[in-house]
């Protein structure tokens, strides 16, 4: 290259530079004065162990790893291969920093999701929304915690498994896109996402015991938020023992046009300590943690979440043999849940009581069967136990005298075994193909209303009846991978999962309009009753990605996925045509506005798309450091096969950012883009919302264990609405008989303009 083009090239970078860097720089002067220590991640990770041929298979000492501070990494980056193991085929892995970066704007661990393909997140509480991926969101995702399995524990699913670890406790998360394999879990249809925290961390030897603590604090404009996370791990060659919690506040969000979102506040806290001891190739981890949230609101529902405690306890085993891997967890999670108001954006007085119990176990074994074959065997149970009551008011006249019994003493039970064979037939062509059985034991006593006046004759219809139900799932799935050079890899893969309805879906009884409104996790404002005689879901995924890259995978990449489900028995809704139902609104069958009441139905639906992913590394310069472009593309349509449109389906979406790194700072400047959401579910009478536009800005460096981070989401403070945050219930009213009501036809807007910053320090 001439000293000409060497000279313009650098010239192109400085002044690119030049207009990243001073803007964000300039944030600041708006550290708060509060923000004291923050962290700088946690330690790097012991490597999972891997079977690869016979020749591979004798034991060896499990790798060392040194707790140090991570490199600076960009804020926001979108999913990455996993650092420490290729994913497998059909599975993306979020970059290890995914979480503690995610926590400078947001403390819902759910909001990752956003950063996977085809991801997207249920608008709930600030720390409790609902991940979905492809189209398929809540139940149909599976979403396991240090391998717990964590149900609905609330008639509004208020807590969510991911809302029980906090975004800055999240050392990996793994999702399988669609057509995972059998191995990785059954009773579900969309997507399996793991989440893993705390992974021990050894030091060689001669160190000894080694101490090491990261600390971090942060503090969002926007709401006023602000909170700690933490970490401490004391290890010696064969024993590490760690502990992650953190704490948050936030007061109601505000909008683009300067309005006050109501029922947005939140504070929540969540612990854990786990204690990890290797020994000849076996690993041995135990945890146990906690989670207490005194309030939450909830701008998209009729109650907020007033309290709610999670206390577990797990157990896992890792162990490497001449003949290969066997693999061991088992865990205990109980919750116990309020709804109530939170003054004084609601007022009333109407508790509701849950309490859950979760437990199971799942064993692996996977055997090398030869230098090119795998086989891998393994059973798990779940189980869950669900009471739900709602107290009776003092003085209420259709609250009293009786307690409402909405789900009696609840069981959902889950046995599945698989066998799986991954075969890798040359240097190009790999293959895994699994059967699995899992069979769903559900029942639950009988139920009682507040009164027999209002409740009586759907309390005596459902205790009539048997209600014990059980349903067989056969599945399987089948994946070729093909990687024909140094710069091209292509997968298919073809999948058949089955999903049983969760127990409120099944169980839930009563028609009562009050009661009605008080069931749903969708967040509409309509009302929901059960059904007994629904069938699980069966979903045929069929999934094709080509993906190109540069020999060395450093420079550049793109990923396209196009992807299509047929799902027999989906679980939707038809309009409630009971004469309870008909009595509360009269035109519940026909009127195409309003709130409506509806009653959970089996229909056949199908769902497609394409995710688009890449990235292309701009330069490459000792003097101006590495900039890289990135971006994320996903479509997915939703349909029944009688022509409705599927509830909550993310419109056309894209994310497009370029990342600044020079030795310990890094910038990010990220655009994201959403359609508008014109073909909405008719049945629920589902609003649209227009396209928006937002720019985020991200700035961080680090001086040795010292790393401070600086963001401003929604640069332009643009007035939006979020596509999937349902109906706004508090901030629009009308006269009613109760005195006032929430009003039909306003969404849910999202933030304004948030100035966050974090300091964090590791010793």
């Amino acid at each position: 290259m001439s000293n000409t083009s060497t000279s313009l090239r650098r010239s192109i970078l400085a002044a690119t530079t030049a207009l990243i860097s001073p803007a964000l720089l300039g944030m600041a002067s708006l550290l708060p004065p509060f923000a004291a220590t923050a962290s700088a991640q946690s330690a790097e990770r012991l490597p999972p162990v891997t079977v690869n041929s016979a020749q591979q298979r004798k034991r060896k000492p499990r790798a060392v790893v040194t707790a140090a501070p991570p490199a600076a990494t960009a804020s926001g980056s979108t999913a990455a291969p996993d650092q420490s193991a290729s994913s497998p085929p059909a599975a993306v892995t979020l970059p290890p920093t995914a979480g503690y970066d995610r926590g400078l704007s947001s403390s819902d661990s759910a909001s990752l999701v956003t950063d996977l393909p085809g991801g997207a997140a249920w608008g709930a509480g600030g720390v409790s929304s609902l991940p979905a991926i492809n189209g398929f969101g809540a139940d149909r995702l599976q979403v396991a915690i240090n391998s717990m399995l964590i149900s609905p524990a609330c008639p509004n699913e208020m807590n969510p498994p991911l809302s029980f670890v906090n975004p800055a406790m999240i050392a990996k998360m793994r999702a399988y896109l669609g057509v995972g394999p059998v191995s990785v879990g059954g009773d579900y249809i969309g997507s399996r996402i793991d989440v893993t925290t705390a992974p021990p961390a050894f030091v060689p030897e001669q160190a000894g015991w080694v101490t090491s603590t990261q600390l971090s604090s942060f503090f969002r404009s926007n709401g006023n938020a602000y909170g700690v996370d933490a970490t401490a791990t004391v290890a010696n060659r064969d024993t590490s023992v760690t502990y992650t919690g953190g704490w948050v506040r936030a007061s109601d969000y505000k909008a683009g046009d300067g309005s006050t979102v109501k029922s947005t506040l939140y504070e929540t806290q969540n612990h854990s300590i786990s204690i990890s001891k290797q020994t000849f190739g076996n690993l041995f981890t135990f945890q146990v943690g906690g989670q207490f949230i005194p309030y939450q609101g909830y701008v998209n529902q009729y109650m907020d979440m007033v309290y709610n405690r999670g206390l577990y306890a797990n157990g896992r085993y890792e162990g490497v043999f001449d003949w290969g891997k066997f693999e061991a967890s088992a865990f205990v999670h109980q919750i116990r849940h309020t709804m109530g108001f939170i003054a004084p954006d609601k007022v009333s007085d109407m508790p509701m009581d849950t309490k859950g119990l979760d437990g199971g176990y799942a064993v692996k074994a996977t055997v090398a069967l030869s230098g090119h074959d795998l086989l891998r065997i393994g059973n798990e149970l779940a189980i869950n136990r669900l009471d739900d009551w709602w107290s009776p008011v003092a003085g209420s006249m259709m609250m009293s005298p009786n307690t409402f019994i909405n789900i009696n003493g609840g069981t959902r039970d889950r046995v599945g075994t698989f066998v799986e064979w991954e075969r890798h037939w040359d240097r190009q062509w790999t293959s895994i193909v699994g059967l699995r059985n899992d069979v769903v034991w559900m029942n639950t006593g009988n139920v009682q209303g507040y009164n027999d006046m209002d409740y009586g004759a759907d309390a005596a219809a459902f205790n009539a009846v048997n209600h014990a139900r059980t349903d067989v799932h056969v599945d399987g799935s089948a994946l070729l991978r093909y990687e024909p050079n140094d710069v091209s890899q292509y997968e298919f893969g073809f999948a058949r999962k089955t999903r049983s309805p969760n127990l409120y879906e099944r169980y839930a009884w009563s028609t009562n309009a009050m009661a009605m409104q008080m069931i749903g996790w969708f967040g509409d404002g309509n009302g929901y009753v059960g059904n007994l005689d629904l069938e699980p879901e069966k979903a045929h995924t069929i999934s094709f990605t080509a993906g190109w890259h540069d020999p060395a995978q450093r420079v550049w990449d793109v990923k396209v996925t196009p992807y299509a489900s047929y799902v027999q028995d989906y679980i939707d809704v038809d309009r409630c045509a009971t004469a309870s139902c008909l009595a509360s609104n009269p035109a519940n069958l026909t009127t195409n506005t309003g709130f409506v009441y509806l009653r959970f139905a089996n229909h056949d639906a199908t769902l497609y798309g394409v995710n688009v992913e890449g990235r292309l590394t701009v330069w490459d310069d000792a003097v101006y450091g590495q900039g890289q472009l990135r971006g994320l593309i996903g479509y997915v349509r939703g349909q029944r096969t009688d022509g409705v449109d599927l509830y909550h389906m993310m419109p056309v979406n894209a994310k497009l950012a370029l990342d600044h790194r020079l030795g310990g700072w890094t910038n990010s400047v990220e655009l994201q883009l959403v359609g508008s959401k014109d073909q909405v579910s008719r049945v629920h009478n589902e609003l649209t919302t227009p396209s928006y536009a937002l720019v985020n800005l991200r700035t961080g460096y680090q001086w040795q264990h010292v790393r401070l981070d600086l963001g401003i989401d929604n640069l332009f403070n643009q007035n939006y609405y979020l596509p999937l945050g349902g109906a706004d219930l508090v901030d629009y009213k009308v006269v009613s008989m109760m005195g006032s009501s929430a009003a039909y036809g306003y969404n849910v807007k999202g933030p304004g303009r948030s100035f966050n910053a974090r300091l964090g320090i590791g010793f």
